[in-house]
């Protein structure tokens, strides 16, 4: 008998697919333990992982691989030498493979069939791991593939806007807390790389605060507006080469001119390789796993700047 955790490590199934797949489609019953804990056996794990197979290998629904175990188990074959389990690939070797599948479908100009991948990807691997472990790296294989002329402009700009895409639905899934500064994001005239600032950008909707995205190359001009009339509190900019990084410096201090109470957060491989940055003090970590720490101590305790926001506004 084994627990769920130990059913998602065997197999490469999250928990929570397990557990809507169970509740939604009936794949197996596991039995429950007195206190209410999900008990797999040797069954369940061998039909759970048929199902996965028939859903990653042969892109079948979950419902209709559900529907074909359980028209097995009514009428089996006839007695089979046991064929030899191919090994279970690892989260890491799937992720990489539902990248290259929607890459591919991308790179094709197959829009519907990616938006099926990446809509099969989420029910499987939940949002989050499809975000950092597929979508982003995907994002930056094409602007690797566009920089190198691997891939036309067109294609360029098809595969990113439908990845954009998926990344802008969620922004409205997340509840707002107006204790919180409203972020306007966006990057500066002439950068056109905008992974970074998408994924800030969802990392802040998450944490419940209200994001105006502008996105990439943005002119300087519609800025101080926005910032007034939406009262703006913190200007989220990103910049991918080191040559933009005085002129993004510069952008910062007249905007500190005209609103001196705004705060800033600077991120992007251009600011993680600076060597003399004007503005240290902003220059968010490399690692997305750095990011809630400084989320907590910037705008959820309630000695944080960010409260202080909030009490102003109240």
């Amino acid at each position: 008998m084994y627990s769920i955790k130990q059913v998602a490590a065997m197999l490469g199934i999250p928990t929570v697919t397990l557990r809507a797949w169970e509740n939604r489609y009936s794949a197996v019953t596991p039995e429950r333990t007195e206190s209410g804990y999900r008990m797999y056996t040797e069954e369940n794990v061998a039909d759970l992982r048929w199902l996965k197979e028939q859903v990653e290998l042969h892109q079948t629904n979950i419902s209709e691989a559900v529907r074909m175990l359980k028209v097995n188990k009514l009428n089996p074959p006839e007695a089979v030498p046991t064929p030899i389990m191919a090994p279970v690939p690892t989260m890491e070797e799937a992720y990489a493979r539902m990248a290259d599948q929607i890459y591919d479908s991308l790179y094709n100009f197959q829009g519907e069939r990616a938006n099926g991948l990446i809509d099969f990807g989420f029910t499987m691997y939940g949002y989050d791991s499809m975000f950092y472990h597929v979508l982003v790296p995907i994002l930056v294989r094409v602007g690797d593939a566009w920089e190198q002329g691997r891939a036309s402009v067109a294609q360029e700009h098809f595969m990113t806007q439908l990845i954009s895409q998926r990344f802008y639905q969620f922004f409205h899934l997340f509840p707002i807390y107006p204790h919180l500064p409203k972020v306007l994001a966006l990057c500066p005239e002439g950068e056109h790389h905008q992974v970074g600032l998408l994924l800030f950008s969802l990392f802040m909707r998450k944490n419940g605060a209200e994001v105006l995205y502008l996105g990439a190359n943005t002119p300087e001009e519609g800025i101080f507006p926005i910032i007034r009339e939406q009262k703006i509190k913190l200007v989220c900019l990103s910049i991918t080469s080191p040559g933009l990084l005085v002129k993004c410096d510069q952008l910062v201090e007249r905007i500190m001119n005209e609103f001196p109470h705004i705060r800033f957060v600077l991120g992007g491989k251009g600011y993680e390789r600076a060597e003399h940055a004007r503005y240290p003090q902003w220059i968010m970590p490399e690692s997305s796993a750095d990011w809630q720490s400084w989320m907590e101590r910037e705008y959820l305790s309630e000695r944080s700047p960010g409260a202080r926001f909030g009490q102003a506004n109240n």
